[in-house]
């Protein structure tokens, strides 16, 4: 028997559509309403409650509502079809294009030289069909990227791979026959085999193979799970439900009663009431399984997730200001959490912005120097390390004043600022530890501002401003002179950051 070679993906020059299935994809309205009309009208009254849009639903016919749940299906798939037909990219030698749309047409152009980043990402239902979302990053504000829904696996890595090639200057053939020779015949995927990255059923082979990397850290699956059990929002809801037992006990079925009038009489009401509560320990559990960093020649590398699985590429540079925070129930193990801003990303933040889910003192400082090298490796002392663990004026940092307390009195004796010769750190939190790091380079401006009791008391607050994203730079309730003086000093920081990154 003949076994088939495997097949060989390659961009696009020309105009390509997305996945037939593509507009299918996200259908998943219509079947929320058909399961919902299933639930009201079988299950019994103690699984959905007494409510009154239910019983306006269940008056409607059987035959009206199957009709028209026909001709919403129908449009679906119409509008789908037509949709699909509308959507279609291609990749040149100095830009990517993408157009859509029906009514409204839509023609983006992405230059290749101004990429932020590269993801590939699988939610569960694209993964069945063995699908995946590519989105390009760009600079260039809100709503300038490209997101191509949905593509083959293949197809999706094979574009990846040539868009990071040809933004890092690589110069690429137009057409995969040309990289077997001019004028030489067209030649199968098996003749190109050396030429070809293929890592395996999950990762196809692609004519422009994908840059070496190297696995720096990977999260332990049981760390991942420890942190989110000792996360502040379970002790929060631990807290919660440990005074409603309380309260029940002291006050009887007073309590009970409240509870059911807030959540709902139903099952279906209490299902939906727990999977809210559970949505957060879910995101950060799917979002941190076998996350691990690699570095390549393109970039920094992030692979993660349960169901929903991704893979960014982050290029050289774009790290604008990261976050490292230790929440009170971590003090214990030593971990820390590491959140960034990425320039291009203003979109879904939660799952793109995370650097480190959990892990030690060493494995932050690796973090640190994957995507801020010159503020690591020009930090023989360990400087960086104390400030994540110290407080108050240690190692030169700027501290708020006394007079802060009234205004801030659980966090002033840890808050305090410090320009370093490549990055700003601003320090905080109490109950949480928290440390920003920003580098001169990245500062896009600086504002000192004073509510009027902070005026009063000869306090200011000194504010960088960063690409949006999780970590907000704020140095709070410094003294009025000191915050003037840091805000002169940083902008000529700044300025000559920006110019050491042009030179």
């Amino acid at each position: 028997m003949t076994s088939t070679p495997n097949p060989v993906y390659s961009a696009p020059r020309e105009w390509t559509r997305v996945h037939p299935v593509s507009p299918y994809l996200g259908s998943g309205p219509v079947v929320g309403f058909l399961a919902l009309y299933w639930l009201t009208r079988l299950a019994p009254s103690w699984v959905v409650g007494e409510n009154e849009e239910y019983e306006a639903l269940d008056r409607f016919p059987f035959l009206v509502l199957a009709g028209a749940v026909v001709v919403v299906v129908g449009a679906v798939i119409a509008f789908g079809l037509l949709s699909w037909r509308r959507n279609e990219f291609r990749i040149g030698d100095d830009a990517m294009y993408h157009r859509k749309g029906i009514l409204f047409r839509q023609h983006r152009q992405s230059r290749l030289d101004r990429i932020e980043a590269v993801d590939v990402v699988q939610p569960i239902v694209a993964r069945i069909f063995g699908l995946a979302q590519l989105n390009v990053q760009v600079a260039g504000g809100k709503g300038s990227g490209i997101a191509l829904q949905y593509l083959r696996l293949g197809d999706a890595e094979a574009l990846r791979n040539e868009i990071l090639s040809l933004a890092a200057g690589a110069k690429l053939p137009h057409t995969v026959a040309e990289l077997s020779g001019a004028g030489e015949p067209s030649v199968g995927p098996a003749s190109l085999r050396d030429l070809t990255t293929n890592l395996g059923a999950a990762h196809p082979a692609t004519a422009v193979p994908a840059a070496p990397e190297r696995d720096v850290y990977t999260v332990p699956t049981n760390r991942l799970l420890g942190s989110v059990l000792l996360s502040t929002q379970t002790a929060s809801v631990v807290a919660a439900a440990v005074a409603l037992i309380v309260a029940a006990v002291i006050f009887g079925s007073v309590v009970g009663e409240a509870i059911l009038s807030f959540i709902g009489t139903s099952l279906f009401a209490m299902v939906a009431f727990v999977v809210a509560v559970g949505g957060f320990f879910w995101n950060r559990f799917n979002g941190g399984y076998k996350f691990t960093a690699a570095t390549s020649s393109d970039g920094l590398r992030l692979r993660h997730g349960l169901l929903e699985t991704r893979r960014q590429t982050v290029t050289p540079g774009r790290v604008q200001a990261v976050l490292v925070s230790q929440p009170l129930l971590w003090r214990r193990f030593g971990w820390y959490r590491i959140t960034m801003n990425v320039a291009g990303y203003y979109e879904d933040q939660e799952r793109v912005s995370t650097l480190l889910p959990v892990g030690t003192l060493d494995e932050v400082l690796t973090a640190l120097s994957l995507v801020l090298p010159d503020v690591t490796d020009r930090d023989p002392q360990g400087s960086l390390a104390r400030a994540v663990t110290g407080g108050g004026d240690e190692d030169g940092f700027t501290p708020s004043p006394k007079r802060a307390r009234l205004m801030d009195p659980w966090q002033w004796r840890r808050r305090g600022v410090l320009a370093g010769e490549h990055a700003l750190m601003i320090r905080s939190g109490r109950l949480t530890r928290e440390i920003v790091v920003v580098p001169h380079s990245r500062t896009q401006s600086l504002g000192v501002r004073q509510g009027p009791v902070q005026r009063m008391r000869g306090l200011a607050t000194l504010a960088v401003h960063s690409t949006p994203g999780p970590v907000h730079p704020l140095a709070k309730n410094l003294d009025t002179n000191a915050a003037l003086h840091l805000l002169d000093q940083q902008a000529e920081r700044a300025r000559a950051g920006r110019g050491s990154v042009r030179g």
